[in-house]
């Protein structure tokens, strides 16, 4: 085990530089808004001891952890005592371009493995990151070192549903090599953690299979405990409120004295083991928790020598060798001036070496030799790289009518069928939803994934099933029970594969669309990430008619539009699904700079994520279309089904399974209106971002720059309109109108619906062609009778 008088130095290194950062970002660095900075000091305190044996005694290079939020102000400073982070970073703390208030793999120039913020994701992803890794390792180009998946965690973030969600797929999967280590310091930001609620805890974490390590008693309170009356002083601590120890803590040894000697009263040895203690000292032995030992955590982590969960709840206190140590605002609140002041002599840093990572060291060059040593640091950055895969070109023979959401399985099912090594990488999930979004052909050819081979006992039995589900090492699709943020946190794990494990993957993940917004925060804790990954929302919108309202997703598309690192399309026919497809294997796998394509102003070098919106409703398909136009136009967002005439009084533009409804409806109003334009969208999205991109260079003194949407809509004369159609809400087009000014009549759904078949919907909201052409005819008699009211009234 590791000499923890070195752990001990490297304690108060951290103890210290943490609270200098926060110290500095709140009272000595300008301000220009008088708004409060904050940094957790407190929070932070309470986990120094837990982070530094963790990191320093424990971890190996190939294990990953995901810091609580509030601690990273630790986290910054670790990686600043090993030449990891840089002062002006730390001076910029919560400023812009500084070290992030919660650790960030994107934001920050140290070394993060899982970004945190939203609490209980950073807990739950750990699992599932395991998960992901065992996955990895069984199949043949996997080969590798299996790490510990570690989640340090605020006792509060255990109130945070995601994690029971997590530790059921645990038990679900037989999760291994993960470790959650929980700072139990017993207070939140709005108050104290109730009395015995950890034994209900403890109970859940044990019936999934999780060994629960408590780690109450720090080294001198053990050694109390071991004097004549120390057993008394244990019953006493163990009976002691959360409360009351949190208020004693923050008052001090004459405080903790007397309410010993009023509690226990004069009992010889209890007394005299007391008595035999200073103010400071007794209060040192209050305060010594397991978890604000670092000698006690150190022991602990190494004697486990198994892959089993394992929980650790390491009882803390907030605020630790702090004068604000247990008091009830502690959780936001900061040292004043006078008490930072007096604490820095206390922990002996001369003024003007505030910054300096060894002040108060005294043998400096022991303490760099032994951090030169360290294992989790040894390896020097632990992100590792894979290189892009081929993708194959995807052979998908067009049937007459077919939705998009059974194009889809075709098109994975083909890929299923051969041996490319884009195929092998691909990892699909799905929560409890895959035969009904298509994916049940594929996981027939590539089996489910399972740590150990079980049977499918309908199989072994010959009973007939269009379901031929077999878990195997080798198998290639995680079964996920009903829960939408496991989904996508399994699909950020599984994104970040390449950086965590050394191995690409390529994830699908399949959910049907209304209930995207289900797990909509670890979606957007994954791309936060810059995880990469292709979710598919289906089926979508009110064209899932017979299922009501609960089922019929209406903002999508705009989560799809705004959400960064995500591109959403929502092709209308399978050859687009194709090119969208092919495109966005290889999208996932870029790893370029922000330099925009000048030719669109999007950012795709960058590369992302891919949002796949798609519906059950088959539509009988074009002939085949290999034009260059089509192909570029169903990537960049949107291609001219129709080109519009030089007289065009009205574009009908749409965007997914309604395009057979916008189609007919061109074709009621094409005898009286024949230079109608059909614009097929085949991604809002970015159409959207390329505009706004564009409309940015112009204004930074480029007049040039122009976007794919503008140079489609260029020909269009200034007095056409413009109508949109979606199943889905109508902003998601109907913003159209303002890139060249042309008036907009938008269709779209902005209510919930209800049951009935796809006609019923499509009149109820008025997407059906009727209602369409009965808005293009109004415009355009709109446009004629203001025309001929000019020359009455000139």
């Amino acid at each position: 085990m590791t000499d923890t008088s070195h752990l001990k130095t490297i304690e108060k290194r951290l103890l210290w530089l943490s609270h200098w950062m926060i110290h500095h970002a709140n009272h000595l660095r300008p301000k220009v808004d008088g708004i409060k900075t904050g940094g957790h000091q407190a929070s932070s305190a309470s986990i120094v001891s837990i982070m530094t044996a963790l990191y320093f005694s424990a971890l190996r290079p190939e294990d990953r952890v995901a810091v609580k939020p509030h601690a990273s102000p630790v986290f910054h400073a670790m990686q600043y005592l090993m030449g990891r982070q840089t002062r002006e970073k730390l001076m910029n703390f919560r400023g812009f371009g500084g070290a992030q208030s919660y650790p960030s793999r994107t934001k920050d120039v140290d070394d993060v493995d899982f970004s945190t913020g939203s609490v209980g994701l950073g807990v739950g992803i750990t699992a599932l990151a395991s998960i992901v890794q065992d996955f990895v390792r069984a199949k043949e180009w996997g080969r590798g070192k299996l790490g510990r998946m570690v989640a340090l965690v605020g006792d509060a973030e255990l109130d945070e549903g995601n994690v029971y969600e997590a530790l059921q797929e645990g038990w679900k999967n037989d999760l291994r090599n993960c470790w959650w280590i929980i700072d139990y310091n017993r207070q939140s930001l709005d108050g104290i953690v109730r009395e015995g609620l950890f034994e209900r805890v403890e109970k859940i974490f044990e019936a999934f299979g999780w060994d629960v390590v408590r780690v109450k008693y720090g080294v001198l309170q053990r050694a109390a405990f071991a004097e004549p009356g120390g057993e008394k002083l244990r019953e006493w601590i163990d009976r002691c409120s959360n409360q009351d120890y949190a208020a004693l803590t923050f008052m001090g040894g004459a405080v903790w004295r007397k309410r010993l000697s009023d509690d226990l009263g004069d009992q010889g040895d209890v007394s005299a083991l007391v008595d035999r203690r200073s103010d400071a000292e007794l209060a040192a032995l209050m305060e010594n928790l397991g978890g604000n030992c670092v000698e006690t955590m150190a022991e602990t982590f190494a004697a486990i020598d198994h892959d089993r969960p394992t929980c650790f709840l390491a009882y803390t206190v907030k605020g630790w060798s702090t004068p604000i140590a247990g008091h009830k605002d502690n959780h936001g609140g900061l040292m004043t001036m006078a008490q930072f002041a007096e604490w820095q002599a206390h922990m002996g840093v001369a003024p003007g070496e505030e910054w300096e990572p060894f002040a108060g060291v005294p043998d400096r060059e022991a303490m760099k030799k032994f951090l030169a040593s360290v294992p989790f640091f040894t390896e020097g950055a632990r992100r590792h790289a894979d290189r892009r895969l081929e993708v194959p070109s995807i052979a998908f023979d067009t049937q007459r009518e077919i939705s998009t959401q059974m194009a889809f399985g075709k098109i994975l099912d083909d890929l299923a069928k051969n041996n490319s090594e884009l195929a092998e990488r691909i990892l699909t999930t799905s929560p409890d939803v895959t035969g009904t979004t298509n994916l049940g052909a594929w996981v027939n050819r590539r089996k489910l994934f399972a740590r150990q081979p079980l049977a499918d006992a309908f199989i072994e039995h010959r009973i007939a099933s269009t379901a031929k589900w077999e878990f195997r090492p080798e198998g290639q699709h995680i079964e996920l029970g009903i829960a939408e943020m496991n989904l996508f946190l399994l699909l950020g794990a599984a994104g970040l594969s390449h950086s965590l494990f050394g191995k690409r993957l390529i994830p699908i993940g399949t959910v049907y669309d209304p209930f995207v917004c289900r797990g909509l925060d670890a979606l957007n804790y994954a791309c936060y990430q810059d995880a990469r990954f292709m979710i598919v929302g289906t089926p979508s919108g009110v064209t899932l008619a017979p299922e009501g309202g609960a089922h019929q997703s209406i903002g999508t598309p705009l989560i799809g539009m705004s959400q960064d690192g995500l591109a959403a399309f929502e092709p209308a026919f399978a050859d687009e699904l194709v090119v969208i497809m092919e495109w966005a294997f290889d999208y996932m796998q870029r790893d370029g700079e922000n330099d925009p394509d000048e030719r669109t102003w999007l950012r795709d070098e960058t590369g992302g994520s891919v949002y796949l919106r798609l519906t059950t409703k088959p539509l009988e398909q074009p002939l085949k279309r290999v034009d260059d136009d089509f192909r570029q136009g169903a990537i960049d967002g949107a291609y001219w089904l129709r080109k519009p005439g030089p007289n065009c009084a009205v574009v009908i533009a749409y965007q997914g399974a309604v395009a057979d409804e916008a189609i007919a409806a061109a074709g009621m109003i094409a005898e009286v209106r024949r230079d109608i334009g059909v614009l097929a969208v085949t991604s809002a999205d970015r159409l959207n971002a390329g505009w706004s991109a564009a409309q940015r260079e112009r204004a930074r003194g480029n007049p040039k720059a122009t976007s794919h949407i503008e140079r489609l809509l260029d020909p269009l004369p200034s007095h056409s309109a413009i109508v949109t159609v979606f199943d889905g809400h109508p902003a998601t087009l109907s913003w159209l109108g303002a890139v060249a000014g042309h008036r907009t009549i938008p269709h779209g759904v902005e209510h919930f619906g209800q049951t009935g078949t796809i006609g019923d919907l499509y009149r109820h909201f008025r997407l059906d062609r009727n209602a369409i052409a009965a808005s293009v005819m109004a415009l355009t008699e709109g446009r004629r009778a203001m025309e001929l009211a000019s020359l009455v009234f000139p």
